[in-house]
């Protein structure tokens, strides 16, 4: 089973692939407009993913979530905790009441179909790695990012082969199937918020796929919203 899903994975891929083109980091005002919502509102954001933090051990680590994801999650044995107040277009009520600002900006943009805070341990590496499909985009704002000595943030995103640094209350908007990975290279946890976002301008035929893949993936989410 586990090798048909990968064939099946893979040929979407390349179908997405051979349709959608377009570069790793994504303008907002055409694909994400509603991004500055979120920036401008990143103080209360880091608030509530402090809240969360008080009580980090109760998170699930990513690969308690998806084991499928243990290359990524399990590979160095530190932690990679996920607080999920969405995923594929189904809420987690449990977990959106403890995040009521998170929970309204979601409610206001339905084309955001999973939200996440990543909480990154100290010095976890999350190895080179590519997203599934073009049919989604990733947001990523920093909330609490720790800094090196020189003032810079600690938390490193290299995608593309890119490296980017993105500070508390920084975002950047990109293509996650470009392959990134991701070092937070310091002694505290790394918060930040993770949103996918239904890509805008796609040909009718490939969002009429995306729609019937994510309502596929939608059935088969498991997820506990809290331990």
């Amino acid at each position: 089973m586990a090798v048909v899903y990968d064939l099946t994975a893979n040929l979407i891929r390349k179908l997405y692939d051979s349709r959608l083109s377009g570069p790793s980091v994504l303008n907002s005002e055409t694909y994400f407009p509603a991004m500055g919502h979120f920036d401008q509102h990143w103080k209360t954001l880091r608030d509530e993913a402090l809240n969360i933090a008080a009580n980090l051990g109760e998170v699930p680590r990513f690969h308690e979530l998806l084991p499928s994801q243990a290359d990524i999650s399990a590979n160095d044995q530190r932690d990679w905790r996920m607080f999920v107040l969405k995923a594929y277009g189904i809420p987690f009520k449990q977990n959106l009441v403890l995040c009521p600002c998170l929970a309204q900006l979601l409610e206001e943009n339905p084309d955001i179909l999973s939200a996440t805070l990543s909480f990154l341990a100290p010095h976890k590496h999350i190895p080179r790695h590519r997203g599934p499909f073009r049919g989604i985009i990733r947001y990523y704002l920093g909330l609490s990012i720790p800094v090196d000595n020189e003032g810079r943030p600690s938390a490193i995103l290299t995608l593309d082969d890119t490296e980017y640094r993105i500070g508390n209350g920084e975002s950047l908007l990109w293509d996650d199937t470009y392959p990134h990975e991701v070092l937070n290279n310091s002694d505290e946890v790394r918060i930040a918020l993770l949103l996918d976002v239904r890509r805008r301008h796609m040909p009718i035929d490939m969002e009429l796929l995306t729609r019937f893949i994510i309502a596929m993936a939608g059935t088969r989410v498991r997820i506990n919203p809290a331990k």
